[in-house]
């Protein structure tokens, strides 16, 4: 389908956006932090929405540039639905992108009709489940795997990562995000990540909740639809208690599928966006 593309000043810089289709407006946030732009492996779920999306911070084509905190990544997404022309969207928000859909919705509440959290990162404990999924991913890896991330690790040392070295590792760890690692479609092409764009943003969910930030997701009123992986290395129970703190949510665990629970149950987001248009009377 035709792909329009337009640029967004947030202030502190420039982001690249795009958007396609047609129907009620779908903002589509991309996980990371400070991760290359992935959305369009949705494919068909998104059919029937106008879906806008865009590169956010820290990867060309939009700024390199920070600040890379949540508050700014919540403003930045403000500022794509102006330069879109777009007044209130659905927000569909995958992984950091899940919780930046909560982000945004709790900052600018009149802008978000519905939300579709697929397999985010969650807003309690102190790191929204992070360093759960950090955990989990090399376990489930084959030897060969780890031998090669092994390898890697022992190259960097002591010192930073960088930009190159962190999207390798990435590359790497990508079959651990699948149900079942060996049958993991190869990763995006030209996957980057920006270390300091990861870093500052994640210190900043940290910062966040710490103050308080899953405390006040109990002041949303647009209704939310979870879309959990069975197997996801993203404990269950993370998602399941971030529910628990909107008022309006509903879980849905998708049987044996991972952390991209669209790529072993395809239909399941497509599905989540109809029950969401439905309640939110799109």
């Amino acid at each position: 389908m035709p792909q329009k593309t337009f640029q967004a000043d947030a202030g502190s810089g420039v982001l690249s956006g795009w958007e396609t289709g047609e129907g009620p407006p779908l903002l589509l946030l991309h996980g990371g932090p400070g991760l290359s732009d992935y959305m369009s492996l949705l494919g068909a779920e998104t059919a029937g929405w106008r879906s806008v999306g865009y590169q956010q911070r820290g990867i060309a084509p939009s700024t390199t540039g920070g600040p890379f905190t949540d508050v700014q990544h919540a403003a930045d997404a403000v500022a794509v639905l102006d330069a879109a022309g777009v007044r209130q969207a659905v927000v569909l928000g995958h992984s950091w992108g899940g919780y930046l859909a909560l982000r945004l919705a709790q900052a600018a509440p009149e802008r978000v009709a519905g939300l579709v959290l697929v397999d985010p990162l969650g807003a309690t404990g102190p790191d929204g489940g992070a360093s759960d999924l950090g955990t989990a991913l090399p376990g489930r890896l084959d030897q060969a795997t780890l031998a090669r991330l092994g390898e890697l690790a022992g190259r960097i040392g002591d010192r930073p990562s960088t930009d190159e070295e962190a999207a390798e590792q990435l590359a790497l760890l990508w079959p651990g995000y699948f149900a079942v690692p060996a049958q993991a479609p190869p990763p995006p092409a030209g996957l980057a990540l920006s270390v300091a764009g990861n870093e500052e943003a994640m210190a900043s969910v940290a910062e966040s909740l710490a103050g308080g930030f899953g405390d006040r997701l109990a002041a949303l009123r647009a209704p939310a639809v979870f879309v959990l992986g069975e197997r996801s290395p993203m404990p269950l129970s993370q998602n399941q208690q971030t529910a628990a703190l909107l008022p309006d949510a509903e879980v849905v665990v998708v049987p044996g599928a991972g952390h991209l629970p669209w790529h072993e149950r395809p239909g399941c987001v497509a599905s989540a966006l109809a029950t969401i248009r439905g309640r939110a009377g799109i």
